[in-house]
Parts: C-alpha cells; sequence; structure tokens
C-alpha cells in the first residue's frame, strides 16, 4: 500500500512540482525555525550567520496580529485578530525590510501562516490595537462576522473527518474555508506576503480544512516575486501541518498532492532511535518503509516548537535540546541523510510549556545575545548555532544528491556510511567503544572531523582523519566522547 501511496504522491509532483520547491539559492539546503524572533534580528542573522553557514532558509512565527494573551505565552500567535503584520517581532515595513534583506544574501524566508481559525474567547485586543468580540465571532479588523465560520462544534472524535475539519480546535473559532468570502481574504492575505517577497508557507492546522478548498487557496496564489531573486514563474514551496501518526480517519496522503506534509512520524521515530528505545542498525532502511511519506513530500524534524512542548505527538519520545548528546545525533543524522527537506529547530528556553519568548519588560521581546564560540544567552538556545548543526548543514550541501553507500553497524548502536565520494558519517550510540576500519569512499588525503572541530587554514581544530588510497579509514568514537558522532565531507580536507 505504501509503494501505491508514494507512486501517487510521485506522479503528482511532477504536474504541480512548483508547490514542491523551496526555491532555495543552489548550494543550499536546510531550513531553521527562527521561533519568536524580532524580524530586525532575522534580517542581521541572515547577513552574520545563515548566508555564511550554508542554511537555505527561514521559517518565522505568524507575521499577522494576534490576540494579546494574559502572561504572553507563545501560542497567542496562533490567535489571529486580523490580518495586519503587526506583531511582537515587528510591523510591515520591519517584515519586509527583513524579507529583503534576507533574499539579498540567498536565505529565503516561508511564513507560518494561520486560516483555519481566527482567536479564540478571551483575547479581544489585537497586537496592532484592533478590537475583536471573538465569542460572538466578529473580528472586524478583516471583517470577519458569524457566517464566515462553521457552526460552533467541540471536536471530540479524531475518527470522524468532518467533526475534525468542521469543528473548533480547542475553542480556536473555526473559519469556513469553503466560502468564497473566506477564501478571497485568505489569498488576498498570501499574495501580500509574496508580493513583499516570501518563498513560502507553512499552513498551520491544515488537516483541520478540506483538502479541496486549500488546493483552490493555492492556485490562486501569485508568482514569486522575481525582483527577489526568484526564477521567474516560481510558485510558493507549501508545507502542510497534517499530524498523522495513523489510526485516524484523516490521512496526510490526502495533501500530498498539495504540498509537502510536515512528518510527525520521522519525528517520533528518530526520537526513539537515538534515545535508546529502538537500534541505531534498524535505520538501514530510513525512508518510506518506516510509514513516512516520501521523501520529496515530507518536511523533516528532529522536533518542532509544539512537540518540544508535550504538544502533539510523540510524547516522551521527542528529542529536544534538553538532551543535547543524542540531540546533537539525531540532527546530524537527519542532515546526513538524503531523506525529506529538513527543518531545524533554533529554540528558547522553557520551563513550562506555555511560556513565550525572553522578553526586557514582560511584554517586548528580547534579543538574543551571542557569545565568543557563536551560541547564543540571554534566554535564547540557538540550536542551529551548535557547530555540531551548522557544520552538518555543510556536509549536507557537500554530498548533494549523491546516494546513501557502503552502510556499516555492528548489529547494535553502532552505525556508518558515506554519500557517495563526497562525505562519509559514523554515530556511536553503544555503551561501547567505536574502533573499526571502514570504507568511506572518499578521496585519499586527511579530512577533519566536522563535529569536533573544523577545518581552520591547513589544520584541524578537532579530530584528523586519514583515508589511504582504497578509501578506507580508522574510525574511532568513544563511548565517552562528547559527541557521538564523527562527519567528515570533501570540503573538509586538508
Amino acid at each position: 500500500m505504501l509503494l501505491a501511496k508514494s507512486f501517487v504522491c510521485l506522479t503528482l509532483f511532477v504536474l504541480a512540482k512548483a508547490q514542491f520547491n523551496p526555491n532555495y539559492v543552489a548550494g543550499r539546503s536546510g531550513i531553521v525555525h527562527l521561533f519568536e524572533w524580532k524580524w530586525n534580528d532575522i534580517a542581521t542573522e541572515c547577513e552574520n550567520f545563515l548566508a555564511p553557514k550554508g542554511y537555505a532558509g527561514v521559517q518565522v512565527s505568524p507575521v499577522n496580529e494576534n490576540a494579546v494573551k494574559e502572561r504572553r505565552p507563545w501560542w497567542e500567535r496562533y490567535q489571529p485578530i486580523s490580518y495586519q503584520l503587526m506583531t511582537r517581532s515587528g510591523n510591515e515595513e520591519q517584515f519586509a525590510r527583513m524579507v529583503r534583506r534576507c533574499n539579498n544574501v540567498g536565505v529565503r524566508i516561508y511564513v507560518d501562516v494561520v486560516f483555519n481559525h481566527m482567536a479564540a474567547d478571551g483575547g479581544t485586543v489585537g497586537t496592532g490595537g484592533s478590537i475583536a468580540n471573538p465569542s460572538v465571532k466578529s473580528y472586524p479588523a478583516v471583517p470577519y462576522s458569524n457566517p464566515d465560520f462553521h457552526p460552533t462544534c467541540a471536536i471530540n472524535n479524531y475518527n470522524d473527518a468532518a467533526q475534525v475539519r468542521n469543528c473548533e480546535l480547542v475553542g480556536l473559532h473555526d473559519l469556513n474555508q469553503g466560502n468564497s468570502y473566506v477564501r478571497d481574504k485568505v489569498v488576498l492575505f498570501l499574495n501580500h506576503l509574496i508580493d513583499l517577497g516570501v518563498a513560502g508557507f507553512r499552513v498551520d492546522a491544515a488537516k483541520h480544512m478540506w483538502p479541496a478548498d486549500l488546493g483552490v487557496i493555492y492556485s490562486r496564489l501569485k508568482n514569486l516575486n522575481p525582483s527577489h531573486g526568484f526564477v521567474q514563474g516560481s510558485k510558493a514551496f507549501i508545507i502542510q501541518e497534517v499530524i498523522d501518526m495513523g489510526g485516524e480517519a484523516i490521512s496526510k496522503f490526502e495533501y500530498t498532492s498539495l504540498g509537502l506534509v510536515t512528518e510527525f512520524r520521522h519525528s517520533n521515530s528518530i526520537g526513539k532511535v537515538f534515545g535508546g528505545k529502538d537500534q541505531l542498525r534498524w535505520l538501514t532502511n530510513w525512508g518510506t518503509e518506516w510509514a513516512f511519506a516520501p521523501s520529496n513530500c515530507s518536511l523533516v524534524f528532529v522536533d518542532n516548537h509544539d512537540n518540544q512542548r508535550g504538544h502533539g505527538p510523540g510524547g516522551e519520545d521527542v528529542l529536544t535540546y534538553k538532551l543535547s548528546k543524542q540531540y546533537k545525533m539525531a540532527n546530524a543524522f537527519m542532515l546526513a541523510h538524503p531523506f525529506g527537506t529538513p527543518r531545524i529547530m533554533s529554540s528558547f528556553a522553557f520551563e513550562n510549556t506555555d511560556q513565550g519568548p525572553p522578553t526586557v519588560d514582560g511584554q517586548t521581546i528580547a534579543s538574543p545575545t551571542f557569545n565568543s564560540d557563536d551560541s547564543c544567552g540571554g534566554g535564547w538556545i540557538c540550536e542551529h548555532r551548535w557547530r555540531q548543526i551548522y557544520n552538518m548543514v555543510a556536509f549536507r550541501n557537500s554530498v548533494g544528491l549523491d546516494p546513501v553507500q557502503n552502510w556499516w553497524d555492528n548489529g547494535n548502536n553502532q552505525i556508518a556510511f558515506s554519500r557517495g565520494n563526497k562525505g562519509f558519517v559514523a554515530f556511536n550510540n553503544d555503551n561501547s567503544d567505536l574502533n573499526q576500519s571502514l570504507k568511506t569512499e572518499l578521496p585519499k588525503g586527511s579530512y577533519c572531523d566536522v563535529i569536533s572541530g573544523a577545518k581552520k587554514g591547513s589544520v584541524c581544530t578537532g579530530k584528523t582523519v586519514v583515508i589511504e588510497s582504497n578509501g578506507m579509514a580508522r574510525i574511532n568514537i568513544n563511548r565517552s566522547e562528547y559527541d557521538g558522532v564523527l562527519a567528515i565531507h570533501i570540503n573538509a580536507k586538508l
């Protein structure tokens, strides 16, 4: 059955490939979710760090006006009041300037868009000063009123597709995307963002909208703005939040003809493997045999802003920055393996599931500070600035589309593989040291391990791996090492 679904997805991909194209600048890969960052700070990060390190794009938090909630939780951004571009991250002018600056250095912007619903009861003032009355479904700044919404009902049964798509998710008033007026407003909002230079969208709660309605909305989107460096005729990249762990009425395969889907099974499965519940050796058939959507339809990640807080699927199996060694190993595997389009989470520290981003006064978002080793301070975690992660983005850029070859495992929790003759990676999540002579396929020479350090001039700041003329090398990862990964690639050769 999986093979049949894969064929359908791939066939439709050929027909609608524009929405599957992330519009990356050549030679780059990897999207980083700069969760709750301010627009001015994202622009600076694009210029100073993301572009030099080879990142391809940024997913930003919702850009439109949201309800102001008590104690300013992160989730208030997912409670729209209007489609005006005014949030704690900045105003429209600041957003537009950020998009331009990032595009100028080849880093694409993908907006997290929320149009399944509007704000729930309990918040009447928006971040732009707009007033709403959610209790009677009145949002004058759009404007939306009661006829634009589905009748009030709660989602109690996820085996009832109509209920999931027509009723209210945790009290959020559910818009009717089958209503032509609602579609007009959503399309106007998305096209305005395209005019400002965005490269695509992450569609929040796509599972809670009918695929046919989404298809109509996507079909009305403008071509991307060529003044921002996009090829003439390019279409917006579409990522759809569809949580499908099996056993429910709604399948991710209902959405794969429209764009990518968020592959939550990837997050759950990679967490179980590197968290120690499953063995690394089983990763040999990583991909659709794990019940994932096909590679070109899958947005893959180790964690996201929801499940790192225990919201959504995965539970305790989701790895986060709080278990840093295993988390770095999981991200390294995701970036080393060719499956899917990877997205890297960039977090702020949190102690409870509602906690919002660092602030200067309880209201205004604080800018991240930066340490001498490029890591962040001021309450920001910035996983994308961890050497073990950004150097694996460079690894992915170096190996390109080369296939997985020379798979090796010890029958347990030590594995290694090459990516053609351009890269090689090894992992040790075992209780014993890894000390093996392994086939790397890389040309003879000395290479810098980009996990323990980097290539700096004519020396390695971390481990050095010597490859013989037959492509063999002695690979060592002791069980007590700070990182359980070793990675080399053609651009890390001395």
